[in-house]
């Protein structure tokens, strides 16, 4: 897999130098002069994406060699990963929507099976709000398929550009983004992404960081020529509102894979953002460098809860960098990388993104989002460093921690190296011309500002000790509302179940078990109880009727019997 990504990604410099696009038609099979064909699109984008995901799928493999260490179950581990991956391949090199849903389904069935690998009910719920999430953006996918027949191909390729403003397209295109928005975990079905960590981490650095989630951003990618202006709009609107929100919920959590799974909503919120301003461009880039910082953040607290007796709060963690310098290292420089530390992958595709938006027309609120929710960024990485690298170790005492893994050490540090030198390689080969934005010097210094202002107030914030009976931490407050994803996961599962359980029970309480009952099964033993116990008394009380009533049937009896 690692020799595949490296021949994908020179060809697709290749590719991008010649500006080469190839089609590959193969015909599957022809049936009374209907042909079925299938078709694939290879250019610069797709290939270089497929060789990404190989060279990422290729280091998590190897590392889970280490981190499944005595799974009984690692082959079948192992066929999900490389089944995920084949589906990743047919999202990424089909044009075709038919085939394209059948590389989006088997991401989600595939995701579906690693996040419920161990079997519990915590993963069962996790995997039941991940697959039902993703099934509204299938049916989206299908009721695209069923709007293309008008167009007489479902090669979505053809039409982007001929039939864009139609009305068909504008529908086309909201259906789209609605399977995306759900892929990728956009408002309002964000709380699939962090109930998903119940997956091994190794799932989570490769499915729920780099690949899976960034299907949405990619289709949409692809589909973004035919994108209307309100629907722009309302992608900003969403995605911008998600970026945020993630950024705060991730400074009020504990947990060390939620807090990375939230800053991955937030960079997913960045990339729809940017995307949705015309930048397609731009937001290819931050997914490709997203994808290696993020893989190798999970990896590192892969390691580190595997050091830990599998504990994942980041309270218990302190003074890492002691005991685990190579893996304390990764992990900060792939959160400098998150932050946008200059010279690191992230620095080249997030500040490029914010000078942008200085340079596009865009409103005051939205402006706010993007800047607010970059100083969040900065916020929660230092709160994450703070916690697991200051003070003194919190989980037991005498207790020792060591990187003796050895394939574990050598997939992450081949992924750092790629974090640091695969943003500058990729803006090289992306942009051969240098983009010169030009811009105030309080504009331009704005990102590193607000990046400062940041990691100062998540230092400060971290520092503080706080009570557990303190006000803020009502269930009711701010605070909560904050850091629960703004009550999101409650909506996702209670509110979709509450109603019509509760219809459920009460029909059932009222009809099956009150009126129905009264009047149908117990209504009718009870009355045919009542006349059999009136008979009985009156036959027990007056020998002279029940030997009456005796001769009357005896003769009723003789009488049938002469018949």
């Amino acid at each position: 897999m690692g020799l595949s990504s490296l021949s994908l990604v020179f060809l697709s410099i290749y590719f991008l130098m010649n500006e080469l696009i190839y089609f590959i038609e193969w015909e599957v099979c022809i049936i009374n002069t209907s042909s079925i064909v299938m078709t694939f699109l290879f250019d610069w984008m797709s290939l270089m994406f497929m060789g990404f995901v190989f060279f990422i799928s290729s280091l998590v493999i190897l590392y889970s060699d280490d981190y499944m260490h005595g799974d009984l179950n690692i082959n079948r581990f192992i066929f999900l990963v490389l089944l995920f991956v084949m589906s990743m391949m047919f999202l990424i090199i089909s044009p075709n929507m038919i085939s394209i849903l059948i590389g989006w389904d088997g991401l989600g069935l595939v995701s579906y099976c690693l996040v419920i690998y161990y079997q519990n009910v915590k993963s069962y719920n996790a995997g039941m709000l991940t697959a039902l999430s993703n099934r509204i953006g299938d049916v989206a996918l299908l009721m695209v398929i069923a709007w293309m027949l008008n167009f007489g191909s479902w090669n979505f390729v053809y039409y982007l550009d001929c039939m864009s403003g139609s009305v068909e397209m504008e529908l086309i295109s909201l259906l789209v983004v609605l399977a995306a928005m759900t892929k990728s975990a956009q408002i309002p079905f964000s709380s699939w992404l962090p109930a998903a960590m119940a997956a091994p981490t190794p799932v989570s650095a490769l499915v729920h960081s780099s690949t899976l989630v960034t299907a949405g951003v990619y289709l949409l990618i692809r589909f973004s020529p035919s994108f209307g202006t309100e629907l722009n709009t309302f992608l900003l609107i969403v995605s911008g509102l998600t970026m945020f929100m993630a950024g705060i919920g991730a400074n009020f959590e504990y947990d060390l894979k939620k807090i990375i799974a939230l800053s991955t909503l937030s960079q997913l919120g960045l990339m729809m953002s940017i995307l949705s301003l015309g930048f397609a461009g731009l937001a290819f880039f931050h997914l490709l460098t997203h994808a290696l910082f993020k893989a190798l953040l999970f990896m590192c607290a892969g390691v580190i809860i595997h050091c830990m007796k599998d504990s994942q709060d980041i309270r218990f963690m302190g003074s890492l960098s002691s005991q685990m310098p190579l893996t304390s290292s990764c992990l900060m420089i792939s959160n400098f990388a998150l932050c946008g530390m200059p010279f690191l992958a992230g620095f080249y595709s997030k500040d490029l993104i914010l000078e942008t938006v200085s340079l596009s027309y865009l409103n005051i609120f939205g402006f706010f989002l993007f800047y607010f929710s970059t100083g969040l960024t900065v916020c929660y990485s230092l709160r994450l460093f703070y916690y697991s690298m200051c003070g003194d170790f919190n989980l037991t005492t005498f207790f020792y921690m060591g990187e003796e893994n050895s394939n574990m050490m050598v997939g992450m540090v081949g992924l750092l190296i790629m974090v640091i030198l695969g943003g500058a390689m990729l803006s090289w080969l992306i942009f051969p011309t240098p983009p010169l934005i030009c811009l105030p010097l309080y504009l331009k210094l704005l990102v590193i500002f607000v990046s400062i202002v940041g990691g100062w107030i998540g230092f400060e914030i971290s520092s503080l000790s706080v009570g557990s009976k303190v006000k803020s931490l009502h269930y009711s407050s701010v605070t909560s509302f904050m850091g629960s994803m703004w009550n999101m996961p409650y909506i996702s599962t209670f509110g979709v179940s509450f109603f019509p359980l509760q219809l459920g029970y009460n029909s059932l309480k009222s009809f099956d078990g009150g009126w129905n009952e009264y009047f149908g099964g117990q209504g009718l033993y009870n009355s045919l109880m009542f006349l059999g116990k009136i008979n009985q008394w009156w036959q027990y009380n007056n020998l002279k009727t029940f030997f009456l009533f005796f001769v009357m049937w005896f003769i009723v009896i003789m009488i049938m019997l002469m018949y």
